[in-house]
């Protein structure tokens, strides 16, 4: 699987603000993905860090599950340096390269795809998630742990309830429970599927955990754990 080499990575933070609003009219904000085989989910995690410009490196990765039936099927992990710095709202400048890497060792293309991110709830509707998946031109979703931006309520304390996300009278995002009495999870359009979908694939995979299967594998795996 590989992301479209749509765009330069140098850029400096203005260039990279200017390109986030250029490309998040491309986002589809709807559609179903149907007849899924191949689930996958990405995370990154870091590993040095350092101040400035560049420096420091990420450990992304991946994994490949088949659904319904939730086997692993594969799984991979990379180390890579950083380049871009870290500015709030920027992350998938400093995150992609990486991710880009692993995605590309995967042997098969998946139905949908997860990331540990933001999608459209992003101050300029263009977060990780909605970044990797215009590269990558599949259903993503944008599942994270907590909100970048937008105000919501808290949803009932049963799995399954849901709170709109909204940001500025926009609704960017949904707020999911996974599972009951436990911290909800922020779930937004990466691309090419529907906001209402997206939070029902999410709470498919994520039948006995807070995280969606494949993104609590990946978390494990981009923080040096093993399955």
């Amino acid at each position: 699987m590989h992301l479209r080499d749509i765009h330069p990575w140098d850029l400096t933070p203005a260039e990279a603000i200017a390109l986030q609003r250029e490309l998040a009219p491309l986002i589809v904000l709807k559609g179903d993905p149907g007849d899924v085989r191949l689930v996958a989910a990405a995370d990154i995690a870091f590993v040095q860090r350092t101040r400035g410009w560049t420096g420091g490196r990420a450990r992304a990765a991946v994994v490949l599950m088949s659904y319904p039936e939730m086997a692993l099927i594969e799984h991979h992990v990379i180390e890579s340096p950083v380049q871009f710095p870290y500015v709030p709202g920027l992350l998938s400048f400093r995150e992609i390269p990486a991710l880009a890497l692993v995605l590309a060792m995967l042997s098969r293309t998946p139905d949908l795809l997860l990331v540990d991110g933001q999608g459209i709830a992003h101050p300029r509707r263009f977060g990780l998630a909605a970044h990797v998946g215009l590269l990558a031109g599949i259903p993503t979703i944008g599942c994270a742990k907590s909100r970048l931006c937008g105000e919501a309520a808290e949803p009932a304390p049963g799995r399954g309830s849901t709170c709109d996300l909204v940001d500025e009278g926009e609704v960017i995002g949904l707020v999911v429970r996974t599972k009951a009495a436990v911290k909800p999870l922020y779930v937004s359009v990466g691309n090419l599927i529907g906001l209402r979908e997206a939070a029902g694939w999410v709470l498919r995979l994520a039948p006995t955990h807070r995280l969606p299967e494949p993104i609590r594998l990946a978390d494990q795996l981009s923080k040096g754990r093993s399955l």
